[in-house]
């Protein structure tokens, strides 16, 4: 007779978080000015005029605006940055998104509808790149030694 409501599957931000895993909450009528600094998740759905940084999760829900680089382990945003974003891990940007500035991060995750303006660099390509021009550089090295040598 009585029926549990279905549970809908696209969750809000908001929702995704149990209270105490949030430690930080900028809410919609919030603006912060200055650096923000915490080692624990930060969910931003108001504003803030400065560097934001966490080792762990940086939620920007909808509306949502950060004018200033941005540091975290992971990102979710779908929101808007105006600034640089280095990310660890994961990014995500939903199609609300918004970023003018360059991105680095080791996974990025584009919904249709998001736009970024900048640069886009992935740490799993600079390994490979650093280690054959350190290579080839000795081997000049070398060989410009050998040939010192034999005159």
């Amino acid at each position: 007779m009585f029926q549990k409501p279905s549970v809908d599957s696209s969750l809000s931000n908001e929702e995704k978080y149990h209270e105490d895993e949030v430690e930080t909450v900028v809410g919609p009528s919030v603006h912060v000015e200055g650096d923000f600094n915490s080692a624990g998740n930060i969910l931003i759905k108001g504003s803030v005029a400065g560097k934001v940084s966490t080792n762990k999760l940086l939620t920007l829900e909808e509306g949502s605006k950060v004018t200033a680089d941005i540091k975290a382990g992971d990102a979710i945003v779908s929101g808007e940055i105006i600034g640089n974003a280095k990310i660890e891990n994961r990014l995500e940007l939903t199609p609300t998104a918004r970023i003018t500035g360059d991105i680095k991060c080791d996974i990025l995750v584009v919904h249709a509808g998001a736009l970024v303006q900048g640069k886009v660099s992935m740490t799993g390509l600079d390994a490979p790149e650093k280690n054959s021009n350190q290579t080839s550089t000795r081997s000049r090295v070398k060989s410009k030694k050998g040939s010192d040598d034999s005159e």
